[in-house]
């Protein structure tokens, strides 16, 4: 589906790439076990399941809330990217995923845009989830994951 946009007032842009929505917001913790005791008792949002990526070397924990999630993510060796994430920053949001309809396409409009892209091409993620991340030095200092499930 091809989409034609007014990107500035008075500027059309084609676009390809099509955002659905916010799919998750990733929240690095050094023990989902303690972290659930805010969420879930605090909060009372109920995990659906955990999941270890053991290419990422994590192990996830979805809290659903509305139509996204909240992914808690917590390192299974100390060279995991949420291992560093957690020793230079401390515990908190690690990512925010948006939802889109092709990655594919969704990766090469933003690599044709000259976006700096940490993932050029997909790979797997949890949920079954195809994804890639965006260089933070792109997005305004935030780790942006694009996510197709």
């Amino acid at each position: 589906m091809h989409q034609l946009m007014m990107d500035v007032p008075g500027r059309r842009v084609d676009r390809e790439m099509k955002v659905v929505g916010v799919d998750h917001i990733g929240i690095a913790v050094k023990s989902i076990d303690e972290a659930l005791k805010f969420w879930e008792d605090a909060l009372g949002i109920k995990c659906t399941g955990r999941e270890e990526v053991e290419e990422q070397k994590v192990i996830t924990a979805f809290l659903p809330l509305g139509g996204t999630e909240i992914e808690l993510l917590e390192p299974t060796s100390p060279d995991s990217p949420i291992s560093k994430f957690i020793e230079n920053r401390g515990e908190g949001i690690h990512h925010l995923a948006l939802r889109v309809e092709d990655i594919e396409t969704a990766l090469k409009e933003l690599k044709d845009k000259g976006l700096r892209l940490i993932d050029e091409k997909p790979r797997c993620g949890a949920g079954g989830a195809r994804i890639a991340f965006v260089h933070p030095k792109a997005t305004g200092g935030i780790l942006l994951e694009i996510s197709q499930r």
